[in-house]
């Protein structure tokens, strides 16, 4: 069975006919081609997941909706850490140089965006200096005190990295909860939302 998707996501099996009527050429090339779709956060009916498809230009993202029933194959971030180092060797050192810093949190996480994106499909869209996108699992409450550590930690290294907090309502970044002396912006489903505490759930709902 098919574990619902989550934002981040990668999903197989969209269908054209789910595209939009007015999709650019690249769109409709790249769902034609079998490429996966990603999942966004956005307020749907109970039979569709948002998604965004993506070209090889960074300009090329398109958000619509995917029937849940269409969906065929399900990869996390979190299943793309196990690198081939052979096939992406830039990649592999890079994550590998993360995980030296939050091997030993026993935190979940796993890789998002562009990276992500390659290191499921195998189709070249990052280069030598892209950042990575990290996504770390944190239905606990972090510490700012913790929060800073980690960012410390994590500038300390050769690799550029932007990394999400994803709380039990949405996503913030890192750096956002660290450094925040008041509210800080929580992506949630409804939108981006300024919250005091990101694993609030009364603030969220205010």
């Amino acid at each position: 069975m098919i574990s619902a998707p989550q934002a981040h996501d990668l999903l197989w099996g969209m269908p054209l006919s789910a595209l939009p009527e007015q999709v650019p050429d690249w769109a409709w090339q790249a769902i034609a081609a079998g490429q996966p779709v990603v999942v966004r956060r956005a307020v749907t009916d109970p039979d569709q997941v948002a998604v965004g498809i993506r070209g090889v230009q960074r300009w090329q993202r398109l958000a619509c909706m995917m029937p849940k029933a269409a969906i065929q194959r399900i990869v996390k971030p979190e299943q793309l850490i196990e690198v081939n180092v052979e096939q992406f060797p830039i990649i592999a050192e890079k994550i590998q140089l993360i995980d030296q810093v939050l091997q030993a949190t026993g935190w979940t996480w796993g890789i998002t965006g562009s990276t992500g994106f390659e290191l499921a499909t195998g189709i070249q869209v990052t280069h030598a200096n892209s950042d990575l996108d990290v996504l770390i699992r944190m239905p606990n409450e972090l510490s700012k005190a913790q929060a800073k550590v980690l960012l410390t930690a994590l500038r300390q290294s050769p690799v550029r990295v932007d990394v999400q907090l994803q709380t039990p309502y949405g996503g913030v970044a890192l750096a956002d909860w660290a450094n925040a002396r008041h509210q800080m912006l929580l992506k949630c489903a409804e939108g981006a939302v300024l919250v005091d505490n990101p694993w609030a759930m009364q603030e969220v709902g205010a």
